[in-house]
């Protein structure tokens, strides 16, 4: 435990350079990191990261170890430019616990700008909210993992066990940055990743899939459309029984720990749609993007073979409809759910120290979203913390995130360091 004077010294510390903070995340805010073009706001978070003192550690992620890992998810880009930026603290003399503080670099897509009331990347700071894609998920929190390990060194304390802090790619589509880090032997006694979590802790998450249903038809001049076959029309069959899949896969929510009380738990999303050729030829093809939740507990290949089977099933025909070709292919996640289970002393630290700063407990909650928690928890066997602010709109129109509930947060993670990594005095 550490003292009431090193906790209130540890406070201060945040407050007292939590302006340069803002603007630290306003210049990451500002700096787009989509898929595959992430290496520009790597290079600050490196910047940042020497800045610190820190030993750099940055990679290219893929590798034929991480293609083979069941937890990966085939990727449609080349790894080739892109990096994983690790930044490792080992005290002179190794007396704690050691801890991994995670996030993820890569945003999603901005959508049309002109739907935005600011432009996505101006990282404007307006009535206690920072607005910009990325800016609650999560570069804020990527941001308040530096900036908390740093207050330590300014409240005149340094830890005394190893700490990595990692910005990893690919978390929006495949998990494979943080599989690639846990690969490279990146491990620690606990992890923190600070995703935008309403100040909360998420008990419970979804594993997610991602694949392509292409559809084939046959194309004809639509003066004759009733001697071709048309493959749209067709794609909103396979809509309709992936719709039952779906409906199915709710139903049995009472079955699974942590999601019984949960609205609509599993979400099938069609996320793109593209088809046809000509708008006078009966199209011969139609593509759906899918994006499916699993529940905890559920193999990535069992549920991957089950959404085969209603895709097969509802191209087989019937008595007033002709049979269709139909091709299923995984493209992204290919990542299972997991549990945090309650009780571990990672989290009554957190515990304390959520109460700390905040003044109120902690509480947590599940989650029908991803989150690269089930590297750790899955195949690292580590507790994992995924815990961080207050957000809006992410993935949508003007997201943002609350600066109160960022001062908080990177408040709670500092002490959170410090006691559990241990700590000693500096001049």
């Amino acid at each position: 435990m550490i003292s009431t004077t090193q906790t209130q010294r540890i406070l201060d510390a945040v407050d007292a350079a939590f302006d340069e903070q803002v603007r630290a995340t306003a210049d990451l805010v500002s700096a787009p990191s989509l898929r595959a073009d992430e290496e520009a706001a790597q290079d600050l978070i490196e910047g940042r990261m020497a800045a610190l003192g820190l030993d750099i550690d940055r990679w290219t992620i893929g590798s034929p170890e991480l293609e083979s890992h069941p937890g990966y998810g085939p990727s449609t880009v080349d790894y080739s430019g892109m990096t994983n930026v690790v930044g490792t603290y080992t005290p002179a003399r190794e007396a704690g616990r050691s801890l991994i503080l995670n996030g993820h670099i890569d945003v999603v897509p901005e959508g049309p700008e002109a739907q935005w009331s600011r432009s996505p990347w101006d990282a404007e700071v307006r009535d206690g909210w920072m607005y910009g894609r990325g800016a609650g998920d999560m570069k804020a929190g990527l941001i308040a993992n530096l900036f908390a390990f740093d207050a330590l060194r300014r409240a005149g304390l340094a830890p005394t066990a190893r700490v990595h802090l990692q910005s990893v790619v690919e978390e929006e589509c495949t998990g494979n940055g943080s599989l690639a880090a846990l690969l490279r032997g990146y491990e620690a006694d606990a992890v923190i990743i600070s995703e935008p979590e309403e100040d909360a802790l998420v008990r419970a998450n979804v594993g997610v899939l991602w694949c392509t249903i292409r559809v084939s038809g046959e194309p004809t001049h639509p003066r004759e459309m009733a001697n071709g076959f048309n493959a749209i029309d067709a794609a909103y069959e396979v809509i309709e029984a992936l719709r039952g899949l779906e409906q199915e896969w709710n139903a049995e929510q009472s079955q699974h720990r942590y999601f019984e009380d949960l609205d609509h738990p599993i979400n099938f999303n069609i996320g793109g749609i593209r088809g046809g050729d000509w708008p006078s030829s009966v199209p011969a093809w139609c593509e759906l993007r899918l994006r499916v939740a699993l529940y905890p507990g559920m193999a990535a290949a069992d549920a991957h073979a089950a959404v085969e089977q209603c895709v097969r099933a509802a191209a087989s025909g019937a008595e007033d409809r002709r049979p269709f070709d139909v091709e299923v292919t995984p493209d992204g996640f290919y990542a299972e759910g997991y549990v945090l289970e309650p009780g571990s002393e990672a989290e009554a630290v957190l515990e304390r120290t959520h109460r700390a700063a905040f003044g109120r407990e902690l509480t947590s909650f599940t989650t029908p979203g991803y989150l690269d928690g089930r590297v750790f928890v899955n195949y690292g066997n580590t507790p994992t913390l995924v815990y961080g602010p207050v957000s809006e709109n992410i993935h949508g129109f003007d997201e943002r995130v609350s600066i109160e509930s960022i001062r908080r947060c990177t408040q709670s993670m500092a002490l959170f360091i410090a006691e559990w990594c241990g700590v000693e005095e500096i001049d």
